[in-house]
């Protein structure tokens, strides 16, 4: 299981769909998180990609000297910069952070922002252009000099002269529900990923991906894409979910979700349609929340409950056959610590033994030391975590 956490480069804050509460995107910020998910053991962090972020290939440049084992999930757009040259750059990144890029292949869901960056293709014709994108690519990387006539793509001599430390190049990551989609995912991806839909839905586009990729003799691993609302109970982390949104206007609402119709993205879509614009039926699966999509673009589901809960929930997704879980939290800082702090115990290793990793000297006592000279003492961890039938 690898466990990742998230860069909010887009903003973040206590609220959503407001300023009220929110802090500012700068560089030492997104330092303390990285730094803060580096230090308590987690896989890797996501940089989201798009006109409302900072640059994610800049922003995983700079955090990278300042971290020692976090990996960077950073996303490469085909059809906005040439596939030789998104080679070479991957390459750079990955010998300079010692191994530690992941790529993340997004193919775009905004037509009006696709527009914006040149790129007047329709669904099925951005789905041919990543395709031939990547297998120049993945043929780059792997110290080829490649002649390929395409489509959309005709190089000569394509070639990265320096090569990735990681073999035969950094991980490929992808998410995307349509039928192209599942496709490429069987096709040349290594980790397909998924938004946080009930597990049921999950399962079946598992066994859609694998059952293709079985055809073309491949096998493809699996990741999931949610937000996590977790306290020492249950109704402290109802209450913080009702909280996130307390601001969001019903007219913030029907904007956002006007905004996201324009999309030609079937995940999308199918976010949306978990919770219809509406925020009187959000809980759409055992401790699964759509609330987050009220106004987020992409994932916008949460887990939600105690501990025991999202634990317990973690492990469903886990025996579908989820190896990735993607996770973030409002403010992000605050709760990188707290997943950490309450999950990280009842996860299976390496999470199990990282508890309390980064929050003191490990050789000491963990807690404030007391009156001076006493240690403080582990405490057996309460059980009693329930929701209330309301």
């Amino acid at each position: 299981m690898n466990v990742f956490w998230f860069l909010p480069t887009h903003g973040d804050g206590h609220f959503l769909g407001t300023s009220q509460g929110a802090r500012p995107v700068t560089l030492n910020y997104l330092k303390q998180i990285a730094q803060a998910a580096d230090g308590l053991g987690y896989y890797g962090v996501l940089i989201p990609t798009g006109r409302s972020c900072e640059d994610s290939w800049v922003i995983a440049s700079a955090l990278a000297p300042l971290t020692e084992r976090l990996r960077y999930l950073v996303a490469i757009r085909p059809g906005i910069i040439s596939p030789t040259v998104s080679a070479r750059m991957a390459a750079t990144l990955d010998r300079l952070s010692g191994g530690r890029l992941l790529i993340n292949v997004v193919t775009g869901g905004d037509p009006d922002e696709n527009r914006g960056d040149g790129i007047h293709l329709s669904h099925a014709e951005r789905y041919e252009v990543t395709d031939e994108f990547l297998q120049i690519w993945r043929r780059v990387l792997q110290g080829e000099s490649v002649d390929f006539h395409g489509k959309h793509f005709q190089v000569e001599n394509a070639k990265a002269l320096y090569p990735p430390v990681q073999k035969p190049y950094p991980p490929l990551y992808f998410g995307g529900s349509s039928d192209a989609a599942h496709d490429l995912a069987a096709e040349q991806l290594d980790v397909y990923l998924t938004w946080g839909e009930p597990p049921a839905a999950v399962a079946e586009k598992i066994a859609d991906v694998r059952a293709r990729a079985a055809r073309h003799g491949r096998t493809v691993k699996f990741g999931i894409r949610l937000h996590v609302i977790v306290r020492e109970t249950a109704a402290e982390a109802w209450q913080a979910a009702d909280r996130l949104i307390e601001h969001i206007s019903d007219e913030t609402i029907a904007a956002a979700q006007k905004s996201f119709a324009r999309f030609d993205s079937e995940g999308q879509r199918r976010m949306a349609a978990l919770h219809d614009g509406r925020r009187d039926n959000l809980e759409i699966a055992p401790n699964l929340w759509a609330g987050v999509g009220l106004v987020r673009g992409g994932a916008g589901t949460a887990l939600v409950g105690d501990p025991q809960q999202v634990a317990a929930r973690i492990m469903e997704y886990a025996d579908l056959g989820i190896d990735s879980f993607i996770f973030s939290g409002y403010p992000h800082l605050e709760e990188a610590y707290r997943f950490a702090e309450l999950v990280f115990p009842l996860l299976p290793e390496p999470y199990a033994s990282l508890a309390g990793r980064g929050v003191t000297n490990l050789t000491g006592p963990f807690g404030e030391m007391i009156a001076n000279d006493v240690l403080p003492q582990k405490q057996a961890a309460t059980t009693e975590h329930s929701r209330s039938p309301a």
